[in-house]
């Protein structure tokens, strides 16, 4: 796994919570993604550290917020290599807990294509076993926080105590919705979401709607405050009661999509933080996200403030609904 060689960044602002997965990705760069049944050789192998909870607290951190993990490992080296990865980017990692006799995360993941699509396969482990309780021992945390991140590789019941944990305590719930479970989210989760982060295809199987506009307007019918939808080299798109818009993101060639969504996320999490405007906070965190592509590995191509310094101020494009 490579080393992290830049110092962090120096730390403002009251502290974020991540509630989530920490996985480690064993890549696979090929020319293209393989069919089903077929083999593809002559791939290029790296590793790097994962995980859509991990790689937002990486994110957060190097994006200059102090930020805590609260989480789920193996007592293996894959689990103990997490921790210290985190560690050095100045994540506060003392809820990231050792679940004995359960293997950490990994994630099997294909890159392919002029477009570095992927494919991307995750193994049973510890963050399986995050429970409601684990997330309740952390309540200090997140009473605390400027807001809380979660995902869904973790179980719903640690999700939903996150959720209710922040409403309790007055605090921003953001919740990237991946992966979809197949049956959807719970109805009662909706109402505890003050700003949900799915990708188009999310936002329309979690809607049953065919367009992302329908889309996210449903998903603000059911409770959701804010509705951000990414739209990769499209950019993003934004919804709240009373308007929304969208955000064109900057052409560049990737490198590596994995981890781009959980990159925005936690930008578009501390601009609000900051106490931006949605559009504001979208803005920079599309800026961002385009900043991680162009750069290999979920958290070790998270970009800092300076990567993002002296680009084209982006374009808003607003709309009342």
């Amino acid at each position: 796994m490579p080393k992290t060689t830049a110092k962090p960044c120096p730390l403002r602002g009251p502290r974020l919570v991540v509630v989530g997965s920490s996985n480690t990705d064993l890549v696979l760069t090929l020319d293209r993604l393989p069919q089903p049944g077929e083999t593809l050789g002559g791939g290029a192998f790296q590793r790097f550290g994962g995980g859509k909870g991990a790689n937002q607290a990486v994110a957060l951190a190097r994006a200059g917020r102090a930020v805590a993990f609260v989480g789920a490992r193996g007592d293996d080296d894959f689990g103990r290599q997490a921790a210290a990865g985190l560690a050095a980017e100045g994540v506060d990692t003392a809820r990231f807990i050792v679940k004995s006799g359960l293997p950490s995360g990994v994630a099997l993941i294909f890159l392919g294509g002029r477009e570095r699509d992927n494919m991307i396969g995750v193994a049973r482990s510890a963050n399986h076993a995050l429970t409601a309780a684990d997330v309740q021992a952390a309540a200090p945390l997140l009473a605390e926080s400027a807001g809380v991140l979660a995902q869904l590789e973790i179980p719903m019941p640690a999700v939903l105590a996150a959720a209710r944990l922040a409403r309790r305590h007055g605090r921003r719930f953001v919740l990237t919705p991946a992966p979809v479970p197949a049956q959807g989210l719970p109805a009662a989760l909706y109402p505890l979401v003050d700003t949900l982060v799915p990708n188009a295809g999310e936002a329309m199987a979690l809607a049953g709607r065919k367009n992302v506009e329908a889309a996210a307007r449903e998903l603000l019918r059911r409770g959701c405050r804010q509705v951000v939808v990414t739209l990769g080299a499209r950019g993003a798109f934004w919804m709240t009661d009373g308007a929304c818009g969208q955000v064109p993101a900057p052409k560049v060639r990737p490198v590596d999509t994995v981890g781009a969504g959980d990159c925005f996320a936690a930008w578009l999490a501390a601009g609000l933080a900051d106490g931006l405007a949605l559009s504001e906070a979208v803005a920079g965190a599309v800026r961002a996200a385009a900043v991680k592509v162009t750069r290999a590995g979920a958290q070790a191509g998270m970009p800092r403030p300076a990567d993002l310094a002296g680009g084209a101020k982006l374009a808003v494009s607003r709309a009342r609904r």
